[in-house]
């Protein structure tokens, strides 16, 4: 396992961080005010776990004026949905794509 997929893995692992992706899924480009507001935290709980995130790749940062905005980034996760989840569900998938076109034929 490389380190990246070790970051998301962290990131992805708490209750938090995972809403916090929620809420930039819903409305990407929130500032840090917009996100603290919907969570019972500290300003510095939500800087820390953006900090997380934005070190696994899952969110980016971008400065508009006064303003740092926080955008979704879905990249890493589609990574460890096609290294770890992907190459399981495969084969799966092609026994019932191979049973349903048998049980067609007959």
């Amino acid at each position: 396992m490389t380190d990246d997929d070790d970051r998301v893995f962290k990131a992805l692992a708490d209750p938090t961080r995972r809403f916090l992706l929620d809420l930039l899924f819903a409305r990407d480009g929130r500032t840090l005010k917009e996100l603290e507001s919907e969570l019972e935290m500290t300003r510095f709980g939500v800087m820390k776990h953006l900090r997380v995130l934005e070190d696994a790749g899952l969110v980016v940062a971008r400065k508009s004026g006064r303003e740092k905005l926080h955008f979704l980034n879905p990249v890493p996760i589609r990574l460890i949905h096609d290294r770890w989840i992907d190459k399981y569900t495969e084969r799966r998938v092609s026994a019932l794509v191979n049973l349903k076109s048998e049980l067609e034929d007959n």
